[in-house]
């Protein structure tokens, strides 16, 4: 048996029963929101914007526990844990990205949209071509980030109830897919922004007090932290310096400038994201929403700084990859270690805490997503494209529901074969494929006359397929012992993520679309969303 095997059985074994009992009274407590606010469900509004009632600050905590998911509190914690200073790029890129966000998208997106973001993107264009294709992105976006969720659910639980063999990890992933469901299908968006305000509330404090303990061990001395985090981690100075995960070679460096453009350029096209922003009364709503999460996102990130080079300086990089070897459990080894180390009951108390915050992380955000994938099948794909808007509230809420369903099964499915994969390097992979099939769309809509059906079809296709394809063909999927598919090589592609060649092309693709198009624009309908767009003047 392995050391950390051996942590994990006396661990878990001897109070098991506390960290079940979390994990239950989170559920139960998350069930309970979830219904009573199902019974405030009335009408379409109610189920996809919440009833446009969330204030500013409770929408900005809503979009925090949205954006802050597995990838940030499990993924970031443990590359920065393995990887040093090019781990803590990762919180950069994610934390810069609202920049864009609040200056280009949220004001504009929700004065011009309804429910979904194909409602801005076919405002002047035409109908089912350009619904089709934003519903279509926004599922495949949803669905990757999806995956990073899953990956975490089941390392963490796995982590936490000693369990080894991947039957328990599949088993895992199909419980928590079956609470998404459950949350999306009863509370609609109402009990997904309440369990989100929940979730982040909660996880701001657990990181909170693990970095105040991190710290207290190094006398509160960031200097000695890093410096023992660097003797740990077995690569010396290099540990602090560029260069452990990117820099290196060429590619290596083109692969940072690919994930940085995807992380800073994603956010703005995320769609459980996006539809946030109709979840308020107000522009201005939406605005302080977005100044309040920038903050709560920017405090959490750096916290990761402690998460992160604390597990490397007091768990160590060897036992956080014999744990997992994509760094996945680095913040609840921190915590057990933080409370006294394995078999004691602090040790047991404090990593069965972060733990069931983790996990309410985790459902928290799976929810959200079922959520923008559903309403986007639903209200664009169904309503709009099938029954060419002749279908009535309720039949779109229940087709709603029966596609969050079948995308919790789809998710389930894929994520059962994706446990080698780090949450934060597919995370970046979801981002990637918004930033390029979501965002220049989104753009162009807003802010080029001439833009038309066939530059808004292009665009998303184009960024959507190209973005896939090359991911298909990396060292994601083969050619490495931690692809999806270790003992085949096909990969041809040399970067992790795609963004670099995949976002140019979606926005190319936009503008040659445009430029070839036999259609011109109506010049009439873009005063109209410019408009409404920048004063709110007939929105909603």
């Amino acid at each position: 048996m392995t050391l950390s095997n051996l942590t994990l059985a006396t661990a878990a074994g001897d109070h098991r029963a506390l960290t079940l009992t979390l994990f239950g009274v989170f559920v139960l407590a998350t069930l309970g929101i979830t219904v009573w606010a199902g019974r405030q469900t009335r009408d379409a509004a109610d189920f996809y914007a919440g009833g446009r009632g969330f204030t500013g600050f409770q929408n900005g905590l809503a979009i925090s526990g949205d954006y802050m998911s597995a990838a940030s509190f499990l993924g970031i914690a443990g590359v920065i844990a393995l990887f040093g200073y090019d781990g803590f790029l990762y919180s950069v890129g994610f934390l810069v990205a609202w920049l864009v966000a609040l200056l280009l998208i949220a004001e504009p997106l929700r004065n011009s949209g309804r429910y979904t973001m194909a409602d801005v993107l076919a405002f002047r264009m035409r109908q089912r071509p350009v619904r089709t294709a934003a519903g279509i992105s926004t599922i495949v976006v949803s669905v990757f980030y999806l995956l990073a969720q899953m990956i975490g659910a089941g390392s963490l639980v796995a982590l936490l109830l000693g369990i080894e063999g991947d039957a328990a990890k599949r088993w895992t992933i199909v419980g928590v897919g079956a609470l998404m469901v459950l949350y999306v299908v009863v509370g609609g968006m109402k009990g997904t922004t309440w369990v989100q305000i929940v979730k982040a509330v909660l996880l701001i404090a657990g990181a909170a007090l693990m970095t105040v303990l991190v710290l207290a061990k190094y006398d509160f001395d960031p200097s000695s932290l890093l410096g023992a985090a660097a003797h740990a981690s077995g690569k010396g100075d290099a540990f602090l310096a560029p260069g452990l995960k990117y820099g290196a070679t060429g590619t290596s460096e083109l692969d940072f400038v690919s994930l940085g453009l995807a992380l800073v350029l994603g956010t703005a096209g995320l769609p459980h994201i996006l539809v946030r922003f109709y979840t308020v009364p107000t522009a201005k709503a939406a605005r302080k929403s977005v100044f309040w999460a920038i903050g709560i996102i920017g405090v959490f990130y750096l916290m990761t700084l402690a998460l992160g080079f604390g597990a490397a300086a007091l768990v160590g990089p060897r036992t956080i990859k014999a744990s997992n070897a994509a760094g996945n459990t680095a913040a609840p080894l921190l915590a057990q270690q933080l409370g006294g180390g394995a078999g004691s009951t602090g040790g047991a108390v404090l990593l069965a805490v972060i733990s069931a915050v983790a996990f309410a992380t985790i459902l928290a955000v799976v929810a959200g997503l079922t959520l923008a994938s559903s309403a986007s099948f639903a209200h664009d794909i169904y309503a709009n494209v099938i029954r060419r808007g002749r279908a009535g509230e309720r039949e779109e809420i229940g087709s709603a529901k029966l596609a969050a369903v079948a995308i919790g099964a789809i998710a389930i499915l894929l994520s059962i074969f994706a446990d080698r994969l780090n949450a934060a390097a597919v995370v970046a992979l979801a981002f990637a494929v918004a930033a390029s099939a979501n965002l220049p769309t989104l753009l162009y809509s807003l802010f080029w006359k001439r833009f038309t059906t066939a530059g808004a079809v292009s665009s998303v296709y184009a960024g959507l397929v190209s973005s896939v394809l090359l991911v298909v063909f990396s060292t994601v999927v083969s050619g490495t012992p931690t692809s999806l598919l270790p003992h085949t090589d096909f990969h041809w592609f040399p970067l992790e993520n795609p963004g670099l060649v995949s976002i140019p092309i979606g926005f190319l693709a936009g503008w040659i679309g445009t430029l070839l198009s036999k259609q011109s624009a109506d010049p009439a309908k873009y005063a109209e969303l410019e408009v409404r767009s920048l004063t709110g003047l007939g929105a909603h």
